[in-house]
Parts: structure tokens; C-alpha cells; sequence
């Protein structure tokens, strides 16, 4: 068996590093990482990796030339949607350009793209969840951002799939951004108040089955019995709950103190940048069609927290 390579945009971020990690533990895989900065933790695995800037035309025609790879996995974004809201320049760069860019590149060396996006795109207003059949309708501009990605991705490379998560959860490395379950959990350690939003519903999203799905939709996308790869698929948690709910699962599964959450609403919250009242995501496309079976969240937090 050939095996494939594979070159994971944003090594170094959270879900990046996850793949990164994982996938170089599969003999099927030669594994490179590409990150801005130098590798978070060097000769950890059997990978290999690459400081680079895919904002960079000329670096990323190096990448492609030199690794050649069968599957391109781009976790790089600019996902904090306060920043966004008012660095429309530089989310434009990662979120639109860079990932167009990509899109063209894996086209041209007749890749497999497999690019994540987010439960942002989605308005907020349904009442049930959301399907990858809904339309988008975004309220904020990191969300628009990653809509335009999207469109991209699907208009420039024939051979992708577009992996949409929310509020990934699992245990940070050093220098990487947390993230609201480990947030809660600080805090709470330290008895300090959290408030927490109360009326934004959310399908939180254990890192370890992002890393999952993608594998499971690498193996499909080179069955020679399975369908054309080209989708959209929604790899998160089942369970659709608010922020505060979340945060409320975390003080109860580490015997933390919850009388020191503080449920607000979205208007008393007073958040600069609009959010989707209600962004959660069905899975049932990816349970169909990948045997796609997502830990629940307490099981997550569980395994989230053992490895601290």
C-alpha cells in the first residue's frame, strides 16, 4: 500500500496540533505540519514540520512543490470573532485569501482539501438544528469570513470537503489558545465568578473526534467504492446545550464550586460582536455516511481533564 501524504495547515494551533498528532502515529501516513512559528514541541512525534507564512504565495508554492501531498488539512484561521469584527484586513488574509489560495493549489496538484469551518455561518434563528443543506447567513464578520471561505473552497477545488465544528474543547499545549471549558475550570480552581451566557445554544466539540472525523473522511475519500468526496459535513458534539449549561457540566464532573456561575443574557452580557442566538449542528450526515460517533460531552470532559 502507497503511503499517503498528508500536510496539515496550522500545526500548531489547537485542533491543528491534535491531527498533526494523531495522524503521525498511522504507519498509512508520512505527516508534515505547516505553522507560522516554529514547532510547539519539537521531535515529538514522526512528522515532519515546516515554519512558514501560507500568506505567502511563494512559500506555499515551495510547501506543495517539495511535499507534493495527497490531502491538505487547513485548521489555520483568525477564529476569535471580537478581533474579526474590527481587523477586517487580516481576517480577509487567513480566512479568504490564504484558504482561496489553497483551494487553487490543491486543485492544481490534484489534492484532496479538506478545510474546517464553523457553526458561525449559520444565522442563529432556526429551531432545530442546523443540516449542511440549511443556508448560511452569518451575523458577524468572522463568520461571513469563513462563509466566503467556503465559497472558495467549493468554486476552486473539485476534490474537497468542508468540516464544520463549534466550541472544540480538549486539553491545550503550552502557547496555545485555550478554550471555555478550560477557561471555566481556571477559574473556578481559583473560586472565582464566571459569567456565562445563558440563551446561546451551542454543539460543543471534543477535539479528539475532529481529529476522527477527518481520518474517517481521508479513508473514504480514497475507497474506491465510496461516493465523490466533495461535501459538507458536520463533526461535532450531539448534545446541544447554552454556554452556561456547559459550563455547569464542568463544575459537576470535577466537583467544582457552581454557585460561583453566573448565567446572563446575551443583552446583559453586553458582548461587542453579535453571535448566532442558536448555532447547533446535526451530525446525523456524518453518522450515516462515516459511522461518525462523537463522545458526549461528559465523557469529553472526562478525558479532557484526566490528561491534565
Amino acid at each position: 500500500m502507497t503511503r499517503k501524504k498528508i500536510l496539515i495547515i496550522g500545526a500548531n494551533g489547537f485542533t491543528g496540533r491534535r491531527i498533526l498528532n494523531d495522524l503521525s502515529l498511522k504507519q498509512e501516513y508520512i505527516v508534515s505540519g505547516v505553522s507560522l512559528h516554529d514547532d510547539v514541541a519539537p521531535h515529538s512525534g514522526n512528522y515532519q514540520f515546516i515554519s512558514a507564512d501560507i500568506c505567502q504565495a511563494g512559500q506555499l508554492d515551495r510547501i506543495f512543490n517539495d511535499i507534493e501531498p495527497d490531502v491538505v488539512i487547513n485548521t489555520s484561521a483568525l477564529s476569535v470573532p471580537d478581533y474579526c469584527e474590527v481587523h477586517h484586513k487580516e481576517a480577509n488574509l487567513l480566512n479568504i485569501i490564504a484558504v482561496e489560495n489553497l483551494a487553487r493549489h490543491c486543485q492544481s496538484a490534484g489534492s484532496y482539501f479538506i478545510h474546517l469551518s464553523t457553526d458561525f455561518v449559520f444565522g442563529g434563528e432556526a429551531n432545530r438544528l442546523y443540516t449542511e443543506e440549511d443556508p448560511t447567513q452569518p451575523v458577524n464578520y468572522y463568520g461571513y469570513t469563513k462563509m466566503e471561505g467556503e465559497k472558495l473552497v467549493q468554486r476552486h477545488c473539485s476534490k474537497h470537503t468542508i468540516v464544520r465544528v463549534a466550541v472544540v474543547y480538549g486539553t491545550a499545549l503550552p502557547g496555545q489558545h485555550g478554550n471555555v471549558l478550560q477557561l471555566v475550570a481556571d477559574r473556578l480552581r481559583k473560586h472565582e465568578e464566571v459569567r456565562v451566557v445563558s440563551d446561546q445554544w451551542r454543539t460543543p466539540t471534543f477535539v479528539g473526534d475532529v481529529s476522527l472525523g477527518i481520518e474517517k473522511l481521508i479513508a473514504r475519500a480514497f475507497n474506491k467504492t465510496a461516493p465523490a468526496v466533495s461535501s459538507i459535513y458536520h463533526i461535532c458534539g450531539n448534545e446541544c446545550l447554552t454556554i452556561a449549561e456547559i459550563a455547569y457540566r464542568v463544575a459537576t464532573i470535577l466537583g467544582l464550586d457552581k454557585s460561583l456561575i453566573h448565567p446572563v443574557t446575551t443583552q446583559e452580557m453586553q458582548e461587542k460582536t453579535p453571535r448566532p442566538r442558536f448555532s447547533g449542528m446535526s451530525t446525523l450526515k456524518a453518522q450515516k455516511e462515516l459511522d461518525y460517533t462523537p463522545l458526549s460531552l461528559d465523557k469529553g470532559i472526562k478525558e479532557m481533564f484526566e490528561s491534565l
